[in-house]
């Protein structure tokens, strides 16, 4: 039985004054979190910040973002695996489709990072997804499968089993819509089979979140369907009681 998981990706939002009011919210409520693993995922400069304020165990941190060179070196403005794993961070988002778009990460180097991150104790989340003009041309799953056939060739299936994958309809990110719960099914039922082809008891154990627009409305039918994990949670992880409420929705 997988158990649910919720990451709260707050992208590039915050100061102290309103991590510290967000975060003090999350720490009133953490003990409704009941049969669900949950993180937030801050910028990087506040990781460390978040990491102190945050009082609740039920609670972990993670990042959104890491260097493909694992330890240190002349690589300004970068940040490490190491140096995550050192600030207490569990997880790091990878792949994610504004880092594929606006900053030109290839399949390639997403690949190369999620190795990295398993190597220093970070468990990545891996998104995935495509665009709309890609869903309305028919090649969903090519783009798709090439996302993960990229990963599994650095890492190989096996290492999916400390791997989460996110799958994020690039149209829904942001844009307040949603894919509905039968077309997420749909993709999320796809990526299970095509690792299931490589290794079955991988493919049943892997968690899959949704990411796109998920709300306190939406999140408890999107994570009442067979294949849907949770999810990875961007503007309404900001709010203490949406973000609480959709964790609940996922525990449930």
């Amino acid at each position: 039985m997988r158990k649910p998981f919720v990451a709260g990706n707050w992208k590039m939002h915050g100061s102290k004054a309103s991590i510290l009011n967000l975060v003090t919210g999350l720490n009133s409520m953490a003990g409704e979190l009941d049969g669900v693993d949950v993180a937030v995922c801050p910028p990087s400069l506040y990781i460390d910040f978040t990491k102190r304020t945050l009082s609740t165990p039920a609670i972990v941190i993670g990042a959104q973002n890491m260097a493909e060179e694992p330890y240190q070196g002349a690589f300004t403005g970068e940040g490490s695996a190491v140096m995550l794993k050192d600030l207490g961070c569990d997880y790091v988002i990878l792949g994610h489709s504004e880092r594929r778009a606006i900053y030109g990460e290839t399949d390639s180097e997403i690949a190369n990072k999620v190795q990295v991150a398993l190597k220093s104790g970070i468990t990545p989340i891996l998104c995935v997804g495509e665009t709309l003009d890609e869903r309305e041309s028919g090649v969903m799953e090519s783009v798709i499968s090439a996302q993960l056939d990229a990963v599994l060739d650095v890492v190989g299936i096996a290492a999916f089993n400390f791997v989460v994958i996110a799958y994020e309809p690039v149209w829904a990110i942001g844009t307040g819509v949603t894919a509905s719960p039968a077309q997420a099914q749909e993709v999320h039922a796809f990526i299970r089979g095509k690792l299931a082809k490589l290794d079955a008891s991988v493919a049943e154990k892997v968690v899959i979140q949704y990411g796109g627009s998920v709300k306190p409305g939406n999140a408890k039918e999107l994570f009442g369907q067979p294949d849907i994990d949770g999810g990875l949670i961007g503007g309404a992880s900001l709010d203490a009681d949406d973000f609480i409420a959709i964790c609940k929705a996922a525990g449930v």
